[in-house]
């Protein structure tokens, strides 16, 4: 083993190691704080509140695509140690970032704020509050745009404790807003969106002082190159495409399920999608440390490396997903029940659902790197935004002609099915990429690691009671058999090797 891929992987294991602490802190009061929250608000306005917002963010589709540019550009004059350049991108970067920023309010508060008033099912009793909501919303999306460019130094600079670090400040301000909505004698939803507006600010600007005392690049000097604009808009154009109908999939998905149903059954897809986040946000922290090792590798040629991180990173995040994914789908409803006491109608079968979605799309999120990396993202791209738009097309359908509320989330599953096989043939053709060795060596040996790891937990929930005690002691067993299986069956030599190298030197250092 090569001593680069040796210190690449020390340095994503460090990153993931930093990135998890951040994750757990923050996840644990998440958690508690949506219960509280769920609970004060009621079933109703706790809907209102996440279709309200989710109407905001479906105008921050440009925003999305422009920040993956960034951080690929960024990444990409790391890679060439080229640091003129590297600072000539952030600066552009955030120019372009105030001018969509702009853009996006104004879009907001004219047909954002139009289609609030005229198309959304929201209780008369609760329409000015909404309104709040809406408007502090718009404003800590603003934030959000223009402080992009800096949390993506952060990434591509790998500084991942800064997450960690600042994440104790963000979930200490939003157990303080729990408190102060419990305590405060006024409308709970509109002193709920402005709390949370004033902590999404606060904790941009502690992102971009930070990157402005700590790295060269991020001290802003106006400059304009058409350009480099060209190129980064160009990439991000094509993102585009699959950042629209990746939204009109999720927050377009929501509004309708609004249209049909109601704002109870927001509320219940809203907590289904935070326990899909909860869980993806194991993968998520995973990708965060590796996609930089994946750009750098491609910018510098190291292409061989590249397919090794590719590959075993698809394994890593399936395997992460599904030992965290067992316990809950086995015990969603007590889960829920213990965490919510209010469990709105149809949220277990909800959360089942997106869980099984999430765990059949984890396995390609790797893959998508080297379309970014390479920059060909025309063809990539397109073919997803046309997966995404036939989500939202036949959910369309399907409630028009009656069929019931969940029918929409089969129909996610089905598409992440299909979204693999397109994935992985575009970039056959259009980066080379090693297709049938990555359908063998990655994604057919995880059907049998999966099958038997399933079998222990789920024998000892047919014929035990379950019980808290049952929960834990069939989570633990379940882990180890997991690890044990995925040992044995799903990890190569190389992967296994790395891994005991790791262990070892640990242990010989204390």
């Amino acid at each position: 083993m090569s001593k680069t891929y040796s210190n690449n992987n020390t340095q994503i294991a460090k990153n993931t190691l930093l990135l998890y602490f951040r994750m757990l802190f923050t996840m644990a009061v998440s958690l508690y704080t949506s219960r509280v929250v769920l609970n004060t608000l009621g079933v109703e306005d706790f809907g209102v509140y996440n279709v309200v917002g989710g109407i905001v963010s479906m105008l921050s589709f440009f925003n999305s695509s422009m920040a993956t540019s960034t951080q690929r550009f960024l990444n990409y004059e790391m890679g060439q140690n080229n640091s003129k350049g590297l600072r000539n991108v952030f600066v552009n970067a955030v120019n372009a970032h105030y001018l969509i920023g702009i853009i996006t309010v104004i879009g907001l508060e004219t047909v954002g704020l139009w289609f609030v008033y005229n198309k959304l099912n929201i209780p008369q009793g609760q329409f000015d509050a909404a309104l709040w909501v809406f408007h502090c919303s718009v404003l800590s999306l603003f934030v959000s745009i223009i402080s992009t460019p800096y949390n993506a130094a952060i990434i591509a600079n790998e500084r991942m404790g800064v997450y960690a670090y600042y994440s104790i400040i963000e979930v200490v301000l939003k157990l303080l807003i729990v408190y102060l909505l419990v305590m405060i004698p006024y409308n709970k939803l509109t002193v709920y969106g402005l709390l949370t507006l004033a902590v999404s600010i606060l904790m941009q600007v502690l992102y971009c002082i930070y990157c402005i005392r700590n790295f060269s690049e991020c001290r802003y000097k106006w400059s304009w190159n058409m350009q480099l604009m060209k190129k980064m808009f160009f990439f991000s154009g094509w993102m585009l495409f699959g950042c629209i109908s990746d939204m009109l999939s999720k927050q377009g998905v929501n509004v309708l399920i609004n249209i049909f149903f109601g704002p109870v059954f927001n509320a219940a897809r809203a907590i289904a999608v935070q326990v899909q986040a909860a869980v993806n946000n194991f993968v998520t922290n995973f990708m965060t440390a590796v996609r930089p090792q994946i750009i750098k590798s491609y910018s510098a040629g190291e292409f061989q490396h590249m397919y090794r991180l590719v590959f075993s990173s698809s394994k890593l995040s399936f395997y992460l997903l599904f030992v965290l994914t067992t316990p809950v789908l086995i015990y969603t409803d007590f889960i829920l029940q213990l965490w919510l006491k209010i469990v709105p109608e149809y949220c277990v079968l909800f959360t089942r659902l997106v869980l099984i979605e999430l765990l059949i799309s984890s396995a390609y999120v790797p893959i998508a790197q080297i379309n970014q990396a390479s920059g060909k993202i025309r063809n990539y791209q397109m073919a997803i935004s046309i997966i995404f738009l036939t989500s939202f097309i036949l959910t369309y359908a399907l409630y028009k002609i009656g069929m019931p509320v969940y029918s929409t989330f089969i129909l996610s599953v089905a598409l992440a099915t299909v979204g693999l096989f397109v994935r992985v043939i575009i970039l056959k053709h259009d980066n080379a990429f090693p297709a049938s060795t990555y359908l063998l060596k990655v994604m057919l040996p995880l059907i049998p690691v999966a099958g038997l790891s399933l079998v222990i937990p789920a024998l000892i929930y047919k014929y035990t009671e379950t019980t808290f005690l049952t929960f834990l002691l069939n989570s633990f067993i379940g882990f180890i058999s997991s690890i044990m299986v995925i040992w044995i069956f799903g990890l190569d030599k190389v992967e296994k090797s790395f891994i005991t190298e790791k262990i070892s030197s640990r242990i010989h250092k204390k």
